[in-house]
């Protein structure tokens, strides 16, 4: 065959090799060609397009690795057939799919709920115990791990809970998963198949999303939180609440509420109690809620946990607590599960936490996000006594409601066109429920102290809300 010629451009970034092999595929393709054609050998192919043969012999090899050409022992490299892919031509446009925009990051002031302050996580000392993993050979974490997670880092966890929520429990009650999405639906595939689910209405929004099959029945939410009369009227045989500070409205659930929940679910053999206790650790005012999982004593309740607030969003570590009684379903159920959490991952945080940083952490977010807390509301006061203000007692946002006749989704717009965040209440909600006013939640976790005075005045001014000079009243509580 005549000598194949190719453009290769020596000064690109490219390698000979690589453009070699591309030019040889494209003519193999488009049959330029001919199959069974022999390719000449290494060497005269390299003395023609004066390159090295080391260049032709790793062109021929991907080729040869692809399926393009054949070797035959002492005889050569010959083209082999290549069946076309079919083409349908269509008489519709090609669509461009776009990205979904993530409307969390373009804002200069984001009060998303979720988000956390960056700028004070302890990144040397996290640095340090990843080192220390891959410094040291952990050959061992590198195959399978227990399912239930790393037992070191369960430990770790009993441990907090005891001293920081009171609860009493094992290692090996613990299950450890990336995220509450992940560990939910193995709870209710443990409980029952067909079990009706009760949610706080509003409540967490991506548990409807997540549920949706099972027809999830919404129960109301007052100052004492959720109305549990309600609840009874209901067939729902599992209820997902959150009693220490309901999200979003801040509620805590009352201690009459407490007990008659837990004999609501004390009556029957399959009712239980998903305690989720996702932002304990930061209360405002007075002490900590005690865990509705301390009060259990007929093994009703399943507390659920995440390091999302308390350390970072991303880590995606999540746990719940089962009682003993559900210890030998889950194991007969999930005993082929792997744990969804990276080992290192698990070993990085159990050694935090066991040398007392995790305990120094949360001390100082305390600290941080009170300073905040306490600027939101003193600039709100101050400067707009009438907006309404609750859930404030503990968290990371707080709810405000609006005297305007406009509609929520009207004023979000708003407040997005001027480079503002805000998040209706009604994003929240499994069932619609007429407010009195607008009500949105500001979580200020992740907007630094400096900002959020500016930020409010922002947002009230581009809403249309003039500033008061004058001693705000108090709000309410």
């Amino acid at each position: 065959m005549d000598m194949l010629i190719f453009k290769l451009e020596k000064n690109s970034k490219k390698p000979l090799y690589e453009q070699l092999y591309m030019g040889m595929k494209d003519a193999i393709t488009h049959k330029q060609i001919e199959v069974g054609t022999k390719l000449p050998s290494k060497r005269k192919l390299a003395d023609f397009l004066n390159i090295s043969q080391t260049t032709v012999e790793i062109a021929y090899g991907q080729l040869l690795a692809e399926g393009y050409i054949a070797s035959k022992p002492r005889i050569g490299f010959f083209v082999e057939e290549i069946e076309e892919l079919p083409f349908i031509e269509s008489k519709q446009p090609k669509k461009i799919i776009e990205t979904r925009k993530n409307e969390n990051e373009p804002y200069p002031y984001n009060f998303h709920p979720g988000k956390i302050d960056t700028e004070s996580f302890p990144f040397a000392i996290w640095r340090k115990y990843a080192k220390d993993l891959f410094d040291f050979p952990s050959k061992e974490y590198l195959q399978v791990g227990e399912p239930q997670g790393e037992y070191e880092l369960r430990t770790e966890i009993a441990n907090y809970l005891y001293q920081s929520r009171g609860i009493i429990c094992d290692p090996e009650q613990i299950v450890i998963g990336s995220g509450t999405e992940h560990l939910l639906p193995m709870i209710l595939r443990l409980i029952e198949t067909n079990s009706k689910i009760a949610l706080e209405n509003p409540g967490y929004s991506a548990i409807p999303r997540i549920h949706l099959a099972n027809k999830a029945v919404p129960i109301s939410v007052d100052e004492d939180g959720l109305i549990v009369d309600e609840l009874e009227k209901t067939d729902a045989n599992i209820v997902y609440i959150t009693p220490s500070h309901q999200f979003p409205t801040g509620a805590v659930l009352s201690a009459a509420r407490r007990t008659q929940l837990l004999n609501w679910a004390s009556k029957a053999a399959n009712r239980y109690i998903l305690e989720d206790d996702y932002d304990s650790e930061f209360r405002h005012i007075g002490k900590p809620i005690p865990a509705l999982q301390g009060m259990d004593q007929n093994e009703k309740v399943i507390y659920l946990s995440t390091f999302t607030k308390s350390l970072m969003p991303s880590l995606r570590v999540a746990y719940f607590v089962l009682p003993p009684a559900l210890l030998q379903s889950y194991q007969e159920i999930f005993s082929y599960y792997s744990a969804t959490v990276p080992r290192f991952d698990q070993h990085i945080l159990a050694n935090f936490m066991k040398d007392g940083h995790f305990s120094k952490h949360l001390n100082r977010m305390r600290k941080i996000y009170r300073k905040k807390h306490d600027k939101l509301i003193h600039t709100l006061e101050s400067f707009y006594p009438n907006i309404s203000i609750t859930g404030d007692h503990a968290g990371m946002h707080i709810l405000i409601s609006v005297p305007l006749a406009k509609l929520e989704h009207e004023l979000k717009q708003i407040a997005n066109e001027n480079g503002i965040a805000v998040y209706p209440v009604s994003d929240y909600l499994l069932k619609p429920i007429d407010y009195d006013q607008p009500t949105f939640l500001l979580g200020y976790g992740g907007v630094a102290l400096e900002d959020i005075e500016p930020a409010i005045h922002k947002l009230m001014t581009c809403w249309g809300i003039n500033r008061n000079t004058k001693k705000g009243k108090s709000h309410k509580l």
